[in-house]
């Protein structure tokens, strides 16, 4: 009976999480690597804690009303965890439980100090660490204190930074259980935290030592700055050593107090560099075994290290897997179009398969290796200039990384893998029917691609698709269809850079390209104006729209009055871009047309901050704008010295651009459409294979890959395990940040803009469409939340062709994430609004409903009082 209730610390390894909580498993782990010195003890197990709970069954009623709440509703939690904790606290534990405890003591040194800590079966995990959300206890004396203390790491599995923390993580809180570590206590002369990755850079290269004098809680609590060693190959590179004016000491008959350490020995360090390089030498070791990144607390006794806690590092972001010790260098392609959400397998990997480029996989994201092209000097000053004209955080990044030292290699010019990037494919003739050609091609090859693709199913789809990614690599690497996406760029570029030298004008193209033809993004916006027209003579769909909360409510609207033409002109509406939705890269994102409520909240919107004919008076008066704009930028060309040159040079980049800049989204939308057709025909597999009992599911099979997919239809099996760890793992993944480039050491660099141009406190960004404009702040983290007054400036993380609809209804635009050339800033442009991209923190930073000033002539953003 005494085995279930208690296990000695070399009994237990990572196996028995489940037995031993996180923290309890991982010392036992730590007690088998050679060298490695952990303070002796034992495991209360889960077991015991699962026979506490069933002491007392009006916990259930408690749990029932916890699962229920918000994690925001902190004044809930506070309540009914302080009740849980009281109830825990108050049962009394039972005699034979009680036995195996102190029996435990017995061998350990009955009346001996201890450390009795909190080890919870989510904890110290690789997604997620659970750092601090349950409580540990020093230096307790004494059988009778051990097991109230144990009675007390019970109770704060329901501490309310725990709570929220399972809340916010979708984490049941039946599922988690608590065991307890009772550890000989240890009387250190320094302690503190090793990172065998640098916790801020990400660098896995740099170890960080925190230390301090006496206990560590003198450091977690806050008391005192820590002194701050940096390693780096067996060699202290960094060190700064702090005042250490208190420390926190062991009391004799138990406990701990605050002491003030004596004033000759405040400035000393609390490690030699010596004690610093052989501490991450241990680091080193653990790390291996672990085989990831990690946190560790340290003592040290007599001269000797004693290691009391490791756990995985899990705001690290992860490192691509390259097969090869070289060094690399990563850019995000996230932050190239417009989605920095993780991705699910599915969806990953059906990008990497249609993707021009090769592409590497971490954290749910996807990146490009540039290592080699920023290893030639041609190529790199290519690379380095398309990177600039995007987004100059990514320019801003790579050239840090290009700054240190020598971890980019030096290479030839002549670099294998195809012509320097920046160099531009040969321009061809401003001619219309260049656009209307490629568009046609386009649709008969998807067109195409729907017929041939509702004969197949089975193995035969799968050999079908594979040959479709082709045809697909082949319609957007087509030499014309990249030719006039570039000329469309190119021309832009040209215009603001001209004319901001010749008359002094910012981002001039802005306007010359208004109501540009061709553009299927702005198109997209309108038409969803003009399906407000239709719904806004009829009072009663109105109100109907005003409640939908499923999908079906299309099937619903025909029994209304004037229901009928608004389904239809919703209907129409969804066969010509249902395909789409926010964060449409990933293949298995819901489309508009699987969940048409998504655009009920944007139609209503329009109904209300709109009369009719909007769409129409927006596009003619874009038109306007754009022909005074070009009368007006000849006409001072032309009183310019040499401006007749001037003038007819820039009239052929103005006829060039309103000719191609249109088209700049008609790839990406023909791409989303391809994907739709693919999406139906995979989630056809997935539900015969739900009808056979192999998938309990159908959105099972987002979290297996094309070829794990292919492979589960041929063989009518599929892992659960599997399905059930990338889940988890994708859960994960949220909590993490993609550096716009990251290198193989794990460095993750974000770059800056290095202005001085702007106000000390305006958040600064990228300046992508002009005009200044002045309104009330709504961040909308999700289309479907939008609530939009005329006036209001749109505020989100990042904008894909999705959000445009938003945009008509709107008077400026802010977003953390985007460039020059990406979609939202295009769109931003089309429509008139001043936008500025690229402002890191920005959805954190302002507040919902704040009155804020957008710059989007000059690139930041004003926070009003």
């Amino acid at each position: 009976m005494t085995e279930r209730y208690v296990r000695d610390l070399q009994e237990v390894d990572k196996t028995q999480v489940a037995v031993v909580g996180g923290k309890g498993a991982h010392l036992g782990d730590l007690s088998r690597i050679d060298g490695i010195r952990v303070p002796a003890g034992f495991c209360v197990t889960t077991d015991a804690y699962r026979r506490i709970m069933a002491e007392a069954p009006a916990i259930d009623d408690l749990l029932d009303r916890l699962s229920r709440l918000s994690a925001d509703d902190r004044e809930a939690i506070g309540t009914l965890s302080a009740q849980i904790r009281r109830a825990v606290e108050e049962i009394a534990v039972p005699v034979d439980l009680a036995a195996a405890i102190t029996g435990a003591l017995v061998r350990f040194g009955e009346q001996a100090a201890y450390a009795v800590r909190s080890s919870a079966t989510a904890e110290d995990l690789p997604t997620a660490s659970f750092a601090g959300q349950q409580d540990t206890y020093l230096n307790v004396v004494g059988p009778e204190s051990v097991l109230q203390h144990v009675s007390r790491c019970w109770a704060s599995l329901f501490t309310e930074r725990a709570v929220a923390y399972r809340l916010r993580n979708g984490i049941d809180h039946r599922t988690v259980h608590m065991a307890v570590v009772v550890q000989r206590m240890v009387f250190p002369d320094a302690s503190g935290v090793l990172f065998t990755a640098d916790p801020v850079t990400g660098d896995r290269k740099v170890a960080t030592v925190d230390a301090g004098f006496g206990l560590g809680e003198a450091l977690v609590s806050g008391l005192v700055n820590p002194d701050v060693f940096k390693v780096r190959d067996g060699e202290v590179v960094a060190r700064a050593i702090a005042a250490k004016q208190r420390a926190v000491r062991a009391l004799p008959a138990g406990g701990t107090r605050e002491v003030t350490v004596d004033s000759q020995r405040q400035e000393e360090p609390a490690l030699t560099d010596a004690q610093a390089v052989r501490l991450v030498g241990l680091g080193r070791d653990i790390e291996a075994r672990f085989g990831s990144p990690q946190d560790i607390e340290w003592c040290l006794v007599d001269g000797d290290f004693q290691i009391v806690q490791s756990r995985p590092i899990t705001t690290l972001y992860p490192v691509p897997e390259s097969g090869d010790e070289d060094n690399h260098v990563y850019v995000s392609v996230g932050h190239q179009q417009m989605m920095t959400d993780p991705m699910k397998p599915l969806g990953l990997s059906m990008w990497r398969l249609t993707a021009m480029v090769p592409m590497h996989e971490a954290g749910g994201r996807l990146f490009v290796d540039v290592t080699r092209r920023l290893a030639a000097p041609a190529s790199r000053s290519g690379l380095l200039d398309l990177m600039g004209r995007g987004d100059p955080l990514v320019r801003d990044a790579l050239e840090t990384v290009l700054e240190s030292d020598d971890f980019v290699p030096s290479l030839p010019d002549t670099v294998p893998g195809g012509p320097p990037v920046g160099g531009g494919p040969t321009p061809i003739e401003t001619d219309p029917a260049v656009v209307t050609q490629l568009i046609e091609h386009s649709r008969t090859s998807i067109a195409a691609l729907e017929r041939e693709i509702s004969t197949k199913s089975g193995p035969a789809l799968f050999d079908f698709l594979l040959e479709a990614f082709e045809e697909h690599k082949r319609v957007v690497g087509d030499p014309l269809n990249i030719q006039a996406i570039m000329a469309g760029m190119e021309s832009t570029w040209w215009l603001n850079d001209n004319l901001g030298e010749w008359l002094g004008e910012k981002n001039a193209a802005d306007t010359l390209t208004l109501s540009a033809p061709d553009n299927i993004t702005s198109e997209m916006g309108l038409a969803l104006l003009d399906v407000a027209d239709v719904i806004r003579p009829h009072p009663e769909v109105v109100a109907f729209l005003r409640g939908v909360e499923d999908d079906d409510f299309l099937d619903e609207l025909p029994k209304l009055a004037g229901g009928t033409e608004a389904r239809d002109a919703i209907e129409a509406y969804l066969d010509r871009y249902g395909m789409r939705c926010v964060a449409e890269i990933d293949i298995t994102r819901p489309r508009w047309r699987e969940r048409p409520s998504t655009l009920v909240p944007v139609i209503l919107d329009n109904v209300r901050n709109f009369r009719p004919g909007a769409a129409e008076r927006r596009f003619e008066e874009g038109l306007h704008k754009a022909r005074e704009k070009e009368q007006d930028v000849l006409t001072r060309l032309r009183a310019l010295p040499d401006g007749e040159r001037k003038a007819d040079e820039t009239k052929r980049m103005i006829d060039r651009v309103r000719t191609f800049i249109g088209y700049r989204e008609y790839p990406k939308y023909a791409i989303v459409c391809r994907y739709f057709v693919y999406k139906r025909a995979l989630l056809g597999e997935a539900e015969r294979l739900v009808r056979e009992g192999v998938l309990p599911e159908r959105d099972d099979v987002f979290y297996l890959t094309f070829q794990e997919l292919r492979e589960a239809v041929r063989s009518h099996q599929v892992d659960g395990r599997l399905v059930q760890q990338r889940k988890d793992a994708f859960r994960s993944y949220h909590a993490l940040t993609p550096p716009r480039v990251l290198t193989s050491d794990g460095l993750a660099v974000s770059g800056s803009y290095r202005r001085e141009d702007v106000p000390a406190d305006a958040l600064v960004g990228l300046a992508v469409s002009a005009g200044t404009i002045e309104g009330r702040a709504r961040v909308v983290l999700d289309m479907a939340d939008a609530d939009l007054e005329a006036g209001d400036i749109l505020v989100t993380t990042f904008t894909d062709p999705s959000w445009s609809p938003l945009f008509v209804a709107v008077a400026g635009l802010v977003t953390e994430v985007g460039g020059l050339m990406t979609h939202g800033a295009v769109i931003a442009r089309e429509y008139g609004l001043p936008a500025v991209v690229g402002v890191e923190g920005a959805t954190r930073l302002i507040r919902d409903g704040r009155r804020i000033r957008v710059h989007g002539s000059d690139g930041y953003v004003e926070i009003l009082s």
